[in-house]
């Protein structure tokens, strides 16, 4: 009974040990993923950003050119 005692506390040990190695394991890959997540969010703001630059550019031009008018009227 003590060596049966023995040997499961053996294998106790062992998995406890895995166990805390896959812990570690699992943490540095969510880490990771949190940091691939972060700067596929900042590719996309910034993809975002530049596609919505384009898009608002004519309306400004419109906006300036409209502004242009009473200025050259007044002139």
């Amino acid at each position: 009974m003590e060596r049966l005692n023995s040997k499961l506390y053996l294998q106790n040990c062992y998995i406890m040990k895995e166990n805390e190695r896959l812990r570690k394991k699992a943490q540095l890959l969510n880490q990771e993923n949190q940091q691939l997540l972060s700067e596929l969010k900042q590719k996309l703001s910034k993809a975002n950003s530049k596609n919505n630059a384009k898009s608002t550019i004519p309306d400004l031009n419109l906006s300036s050119g409209s502004g242009q008018n009473p200025s050259s009227s007044s002139n």
